[in-house]
């Protein structure tokens, strides 16, 4: 299965403004500019906001599917992520990913917790994605 979006922009970098929609229409022509992405504007998105709610997704899908091969069904999971923008040599680049996540397992013990969460992260597709030159950092709690 692929997964399709597309972008459209117009103008020069600085000045510029762009759009982007997904396939399923989930995003329509949202918004995004220079200003959103490297000056802290709120009226549109950034990629790396796009990259923060793929990741924090992905995470919490492959947690409760660590859970549910451990015989756990959570009855929720909420993961944020928090994606850094970095100036380094050559450019900009994504630097680091701050995965931090509160679950509620009923029967679940700290250590079985522990272990879901760390293999999710080694293995949802998008901590894969970013696995040989990006740190990603997580927080997990049980509550």
């Amino acid at each position: 299965m692929a997964s399709k979006a597309s972008a459209v922009w117009t103008g020069s970098l600085k000045e510029g403004k762009g759009t982007i929609s997904t396939a399923t229409g989930v995003l329509k022509d949202a918004n995004y500019s220079f200003a959103t992405r490297f000056e802290g504007a709120t009226s549109g998105t950034t990629p790396e906001e796009l990259i923060a709610a793929a990741h924090a997704s992905c995470f919490s899908m492959a947690l409760g599917a660590q859970l549910g091969g451990a015989g756990l069904t959570p009855s929720k999971i909420e993961t944020s992520a928090a994606v850094t923008l970095a100036k380094v040599d050559g450019g900009f680049a994504v630097t680091k990913i701050a995965l931090n996540t509160t679950a509620s397992v009923p029967g679940a013990t700290k250590e079985v917790f522990d272990k879901a969460a760390a293999d999710a992260k080694a293995g949802c597709p998008i901590s894969k994605l970013f696995a040989n030159n990006t740190e990603i950092t997580l927080d997990a709690k049980l509550v």
